[in-house]
């Protein structure tokens, strides 16, 4: 039987993709994408089962406060992370806040379904390789952890940051040449470049590596 749950993430291209694969798969997906602010009204509002609720920075203070008051005010809501690697400190605060346990981005969709499984169930939803990572950086913590969304953000000129972000909110590419001014042809090679220098072959894994990596949020920043 499908799970009723939801899927809360601040890009619309991951958070549809996820949600379109989760339907296909037998799920009762009830929305799919809203800004983060608005996220614990949201699923509040519709009390899922089972919510899929992103974030880019699993370490940044105040950032679970979402995960606290959804299950202050809707306990029976399992709450499943999704995000990037996590630091042992990411995973702890996810769970203080109450989180039922973490996904990472790039996790397959039969991962994901496992975790969203496990989660309705009441059990705890982290994959074992994670905790493994997570213990074993608290007992070798790494001097200066690398940062890979800053190192590809370095990548990529301010325009193609400007690209990324526009294929990330889901723009075709007639759409990114209108909203920059350029001609669709030009817009076309400017995405090309972008995906080569990510390594992926589409836009979709571009928006999910972006996502994952917190990439986005950084280039959201630096675009005036």
């Amino acid at each position: 039987m499908g799970v009723r749950l939801m899927v809360v993430d601040d890009h619309r291209l991951h958070a549809e993709a996820l949600a379109s694969a989760l339907k296909l798969r037998g799920h009762r997906v009830l929305a799919a994408a809203a800004p983060a602010a608005g996220a614990a009204e949201l699923v509040i509002s519709r009390a899922p089962e089972v919510c899929l609720l992103g974030t880019a920075a699993p370490a940044e203070p105040g950032i679970f406060d979402p995960v606290a008051r959804v299950k202050r005010e809707r306990p029976q809501v399992a709450v499943l992370v999704l995000g990037p690697v996590p630091s042992p400190r990411g995973i702890a605060a996810a769970f203080a806040a109450g989180a039922s346990g973490y996904v990472r981005h790039d996790e397959r969709i039969e991962g994901v379904e496992r975790a969203i499984m496990k989660a309705r169930a009441g059990e705890a939803a982290v994959a074992p390789a994670l905790l493994q990572g997570a213990f074993g950086e608290l007992l070798n913590p790494a001097a200066q952890p690398d940062d890979e969304g800053q190192r590809l953000l370095q990548m990529l000129t301010p325009r193609e940051v400007e690209v990324l972000v526009r294929v990330a909110d889901g723009e075709d590419t007639r759409l990114i040449a209108a909203g920059m001014g350029i001609a669709p042809s030009t817009a076309r090679t400017h995405v090309q470049r972008v995906l080569m220098k990510l390594g992926v072959g589409s836009r979709l894994e571009a928006a999910a590596l972006a996502a994952r990596t917190g990439l986005l949020d950084r280039a959201g920043a630096s675009i005036p």
